[in-house]
Parts: structure tokens; sequence; C-alpha cells
């Protein structure tokens, strides 16, 4: 059956709008390590706190978002709460455990190593199907490991505080894996505005209670860093991924996720001075070929 001109003159504007999205979005994010550290610097918070402004500032935009978009939160089930509350506390602890990894590396590592959920996601796909990995996953796995290993190293031999600020981003990353997990079992319930709405506002209270355990300063003496990572970090880049995420394939989805340590390398070396060294471009590459490959099969499958 063919498609009418018309119509497939509106996918591919689709298609192309939710790609350019789709980059957007990974720019956005890219940014949000920089502001993390600019709330250090010039609004004077801690780390964590940060996490909780984030969070704290952008909940209430994301509530006029779901009347605006017609996804209406509804009523929630107790199990559903369940989900949501579990969703909140590991987003909340992937935030908190990232942020403090952020002032203690570079910003390059701290996004490599942070996004890591993208490799140790697809374990608890295999775990749920009672399925092995196939090759290409499992070699995707091993060079993943690798790559990440030369990044640390590299690391320790700067100074070991890089090195305990890439275990942080790491944790960070595993975390983020429980937190998808809770998120995408929610999914099958709620539309994705409501999902990101409801566990952006289960995750305040428990950086609210983390950052003031840490004995951080929360009140900010200056808010434009606040503000701008809850805008480009949790509006602006995690909306357009939301956008994006269902019209563009997984494996473009994964070769655009590669733009955020780029574009955090490119800021760390330009305002930090930051260089990467070879074996920093290394890790970096096998990390990138291990998040293309990893993400390959989902492409395979055929559309539902």
């Amino acid at each position: 059956m063919h498609r009418p001109a018309a119509s497939r003159k509106t996918l591919r504007s689709e298609t192309s709008l939710a790609f350019l999205a789709l980059l957007g979005g990974n720019v956005a994010l890219a940014f949000g390590p920089l502001f993390v550290r600019l709330a250090s610097t010039e609004a004077h918070i801690g780390p964590v706190a940060a996490a909780f402004w984030r969070l704290a500032l952008a909940a209430p935009v994301l509530l006029l978002l779901t009347r605006a978009t017609r996804q209406p939160i509804g009523r929630l089930r107790g199990g559903m709460l369940t989900l949501i509350a579990l969703g909140g506390f590991f987003f909340a602890a992937d935030l908190g455990s990232w942020h403090l990894g952020i002032l203690k590396t570079k910003l390059a590592n701290a996004t490599l190593l942070g996004n890591t959920a993208s490799l140790i996601f697809p374990l608890y796909g295999f775990l749920a199907a009672r399925a092995w990995p196939s090759r290409a996953q499992a070699l995707a796995l091993a060079i993943a490991a690798l790559g990440g290993g030369l990044l640390m190293g590299r690391s320790y031999e700067l100074s070991p505080q890089n090195l305990v600020g890439d275990l942080l981003c790491l944790l960070a990353g595993g975390l983020y894996t429980f937190y998808l997990i809770s998120i995408d079992r929610a999914r099958g319930s709620l539309q994705p505005w409501p999902v990101l709405t409801l566990s952006t506002i289960a995750g305040i209270a428990p950086l609210l209670a983390f950052a003031w355990g840490l004995g951080e300063t929360i009140w900010p003496d200056a808010w434009w860093p606040l503000v701008g990572l809850a805008l480009g970090s949790q509006l602006i880049g995690q909306g357009l991924l939301v956008y994006a995420m269902g019209h563009v394939r997984p494996l473009v989805t994964g070769l655009a996720f590669l733009l955020q340590p780029v574009v955090s390398a490119a800021i760390g070396w330009t305002l930090y001075g930051e260089a990467l060294a070879p074996l920093d471009w290394i890790g970096a590459a096998l990390v990138a070929v291990a998040i293309v490959l990893v993400r390959r099969p989902a492409q395979e499958e055929p559309a539902p």
C-alpha cells in the first residue's frame, strides 16, 4: 500500500523536525554540568541543592504543559503511586550523585559516565525477557567497560579527586537505570508528559533532604544559573527528547546522544582549560561505539 504524496511529505517533515529536536535536546542537556558549576561559583549553593532547584523550578511549568498538551495526570492507584515514588527517589539520587561528581571531574567525563544508563538499561531487558545478550550486545558492554576504564585511569593520572568524581558519575548512571525501570513500567499506563511531571515532583523532597543532610547552602545568592539549569536540562532538554523519541529510530537516537560529551568537552576546554589527552579520546570513542552497538538490535526489530 502506497502513501499519498502529501502524507509522505508530511511524514518527512515530522521526521526532520523530530531529528532537529533530538539534536537540540542533547545540546541543551550537555550544558547541564556547566550550570551546576556556575550554581556553585555564582549562586554559592551546593551541587545537590542545585539539583533540588532544577526540579522545583521546572515542576510548575511541567504541570502547565500537561494541561497545554491535553495529557491529564488523572487518578493514580496505589501501585502507580509506588512506581512514581520509586522513580522520583532514584531520579533524585541520580541527580545528587551526578551533580557531586560534576564538581570533581572533567565535564566530558561527567557527561559520558553519567549516560552509562544507555548501556546498563539493556541488562534489565535481558532479565525481563529471560534471555542472554547476543554477541554484539556482549561486545558492546565489554567495549564500554574498557572505555570507561581508560577515562577513569586518565583521570586518576591527573588527580585522585577526579577518580572520585568519575565514580560518582558512574554511580549516577546506575541509579538512573533504576529510574528508567520505574518509568518504563509507569509508561504502560500514563502518557509521557504526566510521567515526566510526576517523577520531577517526586524527586523534589528527597533532593531537599539530601542537600540539608549534607549541610549544603540551599538558598542561592543568584538565580540565573538555576533558571538556566531548570530551563535547559529539565524543560528544553528533556522536553525535546520526549517529543523526538517517538519519531526517531533508536540507532539515530543513540548517535545523537554522542553530542552530549562532545559539547561538554568543548565547553570544558573553552571555559576551564580541560584539554583531552589521546587516552581520553580513545576512551570516549570506545564508549561511543558501545552505545551505538547496544542500540542497534532495537533498530532491527520490526515496527509494530
